[in-house]
């Protein structure tokens, strides 16, 4: 039999580049993170409407015609950092001297019979009276339409719950919140004549009526004159101190400074004065 013969098969090892290997081992260096550095947005400016403007005069007293200053008058540029002179001339696009270009051609700003309408193509007058010009708030205001019903519907709802809440009141409150208006005269009204009164005071003076209806001293100081005026309790001629009429027995001493009647309503809330009230009340029923 022939020998086997023994075959060595070499195996070569692939060879690793040095360039691969210096690319292994080299250390790893991380990149420095960036930070998102955000900016913020700029408010965007409000975008001037193109409407036809009324400018009205503050004084109750409008005088037929009045010529408002239109030149030598000075606006400060936050942006800029300094004042800018101003001036109306309809021959130029700009109320801003510096941005003026060629002849300056002098207008004047008059209001008649305290008002001034701008039409909607006079842009350049209605952006000195709107923004730039340092008699706005002082001599003259815009007149806003939407401002002014906003408010009128607030007025109109102030006196339909002043109104109802005056329908809705007691005689003895109603009486209370009416001497507060015209004094003792209110003793010799009948019940109907109060409830007029007080619903004409409630539509004329709608705030005053609902601070007054909210307002729990009114009701005790009404009682303390309702009892003096009776003959149940006395206030000394120097208006100095409350006693019972009937024994002269002192209730309380009025503190100095201070009105008798809303002493006497502050008196009624302590725990002494509560008792003199629930029987003054009985009193007086």
């Amino acid at each position: 039999m022939a020998k086997k013969q023994k075959i060595q098969v070499e195996v070569k090892q692939p060879q690793i580049q040095e360039k691969e290997i210096a690319v292994k081992t080299a250390p790893v260096v991380e990149q420095p993170k960036q930070t998102m550095v955000m900016e913020t947005p700029k408010p965007k400016k409000k975008k001037w409407e193109i409407k036809d403007r009324v400018y009205m005069m503050q004084s109750h007293k409008k005088p037929l015609s009045f010529m408002l200053k239109s030149q030598n008058i000075f606006w400060f540029d936050e942006e800029k950092g300094y004042e800018r002179e101003l001036k109306y001339c309809k021959n130029q696009r700009t109320c801003f001297v510096d941005e003026m270009k060629g002849e300056h051609r002098l207008d004047h700003i008059i209001f008649r019979n305290g008002m001034l309408l701008v039409p909607k193509n006079e842009v350049t007058l209605q952006q000195l009276l709107s923004l730039y010009h340092p008699s706005k708030g002082l001599v003259y205001y815009e007149f806003q339409a939407k401002e002014k019903a906003i408010d009128e519907i607030g007025i109109l709802e102030m006196e339909i719950d002043a109104m109802n809440l005056a329908q809705s009141l007691d005689i003895d409150l109603a009486e209370a919140i009416m001497r507060t208006e015209i004094g003792s005269d209110v003793s010799k009204m009948s019940s109907k004549e109060i409830k007029r009164d007080l619903l004409i005071f409630a539509k004329t003076n709608p705030s005053l009526f609902l601070e007054l209806a909210n307002d729990d001293n009114v009701h005790l100081r009404n009682i303390g004159i309702r009892a003096v005026e009776a003959g149940i309790i006395t206030l000394s001629t120097d208006q100095r101190t409350f006693t019972w009429t009937s024994n002269n027995r002192k209730l309380m001493n009025v503190p100095f400074d201070e009105h008798p009647y809303s002493a006497l309503a502050a008196w009624f809330k302590t725990d002494e004065g509560m008792e003199v009230f629930s029987s003054i009340e009985k009193r007086l029923k």
